[in-house]
C-alpha cells in the first residue's frame, strides 16, 4: 500500500480572514495509525474532509503512490470513512448498509456475502444482520459502520471522532476492537479525535495541530517526554503540566517573592541563563509528597523540593489529585497515598530533575531541547 505525502497544504475559506490549515507538510508511512489531535477549530476534520476528497484544497498537494490525488474524485480514492454519526441508512438493515457500497460496484453476490461473513465475523455482527439500525446502541452502530468501510478493502481508512457520540466503557472497547482491527488489517489509518486518551493508546504517530498550524508531529511517547513547546507539553497529559513562572538568574530562580537554588539540577546549557522562564512538571511525577513536620523534612538531592499549602483533594479511586498553592500558583499533583482533606499543613513535594521541563515565557519553545548557541 502506498505513503501519503502532503505538502504544503493550506486551507482556506472565500470570506475568511484567516487560513483555516497553513502549510501542512508530513508524510504517513504505509501500514501506520496516525491520530490528528488538538483543540476545536484548529482544523482536524477538515484535512481529513481534503484528504478524502469532500472539502477542495486551497493550496499545495497531497499525493498517495507519487501522484497528486488534489482534484481525484472521491470514489476513486481508495479510502473508507467512518463518520461521527454512524451515516448508515435507516430504512437498510445492517446486511443492507455494509453491502451497499458492493452491489453499486457490481460485485457478485457471492462476493458480498463473503466479505460481509468475514466482517462480521470480526466486529461481531452475525447476530444482528438483520436488524435495523434502529434497532442497536449506539456501540453496534459504529461497529455496523465500521464494518461497512471494511468490506471495501480501501488502501486507507479515515475516521472522524468515531467514538465521541458513545458512553465511557463503550470508548473503551471500541479503541480495543479499532486497535486489534489495525493490527490484523494492517491498514492505513488516519483518525481524528478531541480525546487525547485515544491518540496516545491507539496511534503510531500523532499530529497535533493548533492554530491551522502544526505543533509537533511523532510518537506518543515524543509529544508526552519530549514536548517541542508549551502548547504540546500542556495539551498532552491529564491533568495537565504544572507550571511554575519566575526568573532564572544563573541558578538562581525567582518566584514571587521567594528564591530557590537551581543550580546543581539544571541542565547545563540552562546555567548560566538569565531572564523570564517557565519551569513545568507533571502531576504523576512527584517522586516524594509528604507532610510537613516540627522537624525539618528530609530533602531530597538531584530533585526541586517544594512546599505547599492544600487547597482542596480529589479522591478517584485508586489516586488522589492533591490541589496545592505554591508562591500563590496552584499546582496539581497526583498520588496514591491518602491523606485527610482536613489537613492544615504544609506539603513538601519533590520532582526528579529529568522530569522538569523549562519554556520560553514569549516564544514557549523547550528551552532544553533547544541546541546550544
Amino acid at each position: 500500500m502506498p505513503n501519503i505525502v502532503v505538502s504544503h497544504l493550506t486551507k482556506k475559506y472565500p470570506k475568511a480572514v484567516k487560513e483555516t490549515l497553513s502549510d501542512l507538510n508530513f508524510t504517513i508511512a504505509n501500514g501506520e495509525f496516525w491520530a490528528i489531535i488538538g483543540p476545536s477549530g484548529c482544523g482536524k476534520s477538515t484535512f481529513l474532509r481534503m484528504l478524502a476528497g469532500l472539502e477542495p484544497i486551497s493550496g499545495g498537494t497531497i499525493s498517495v503512490d507519487n501522484k497528486v490525488i488534489n482534484k481525484l474524485p472521491p470514489q476513486q480514492r481508495k479510502m473508507a470513512m467512518v463518520f461521527q454519526d454512524y451515516a448508515l441508512y435507516p430504512h437498510m438493515n445492517v446486511y443492507g448498509n455494509m453491502a451497499f457500497n458492493l452491489k453499486m460496484k457490481k460485485k457478485t453476490k457471492k462476493e458480498i456475502e463473503t466479505k460481509i461473513k468475514k466482517a462480521a465475523n470480526a466486529l461481531g455482527l452475525n447476530d444482528l444482520l438483520n436488524r435495523k439500525p434502529a434497532e442497536l446502541s449506539g456501540g453496534q452502530r459504529q461497529r455496523v459502520a465500521l464494518g461497512r468501510a471494511m468490506v471495501r478493502d480501501p488502501d486507507f481508512f479515515l475516521m472522524d471522532e468515531p467514538l465521541s457520540n458513545l458512553d465511557a466503557k463503550l470508548r473503551v472497547d471500541m479503541r480495543s476492537l479499532i486497535i486489534k482491527l489495525h493490527h490484523q488489517l494492517k491498514t492505513t489509518t488516519i483518525y481524528v479525535t478531541h480525546d487525547q486518551a485515544e491518540a496516545m493508546t491507539m496511534a503510531d504517530r500523532i499530529l497535533l495541530l493548533n492554530d491551522g498550524g502544526i505543533q509537533q508531529v511523532g510518537t506518543p511517547f515524543e509529544l508526552y517526554n519530549a514536548p517541542v513547546n508549551l502548547f504540546v507539553a500542556q495539551f498532552i497529559g491529564s491533568p495537565s503540566m504544572n507550571i511554575l513562572k519566575g526568573k532564572l538568574d544563573s541558578g538562581k530562580f525567582s518566584i514571587n517573592q521567594s528564591d530557590l537554588d537551581l543550580s546543581h539540577i539544571l541542565p547545563d546549557k540552562l546555567k548560566n541563563y538569565q531572564g523570564s522562564i517557565l519551569i513545568g512538571f507533571r502531576p504523576e511525577s512527584i517522586k516524594n509528597i509528604q507532610v510537613e513536620k516540627e522537624t525539618k523534612n528530609k530533602k531530597i538531592s538531584n530533585n526541586l523540593n517544594l512546599q505547599g499549602k492544600l487547597n482542596f483533594i480529589e479522591y478517584l479511586g485508586g489516586h488522589s489529585l492533591l490541589s496545592l498553592d505554591m508562591f500563590g500558583q496552584t499546582i496539581i499533583i497526583q498520588t496514591e497515598k491518602n491523606f485527610s482533606r482536613n489537613n492544615d499543613k504544609n506539603f513538601q513535594i519533590s520532582i526528579p530533575n529529568n522530569k522538569l521541563f523549562y519554556f520560553d515565557p514569549k516564544s514557549g519553545k523547550n528551552l532544553s531541547l533547544m541546541e546550544e548557541k
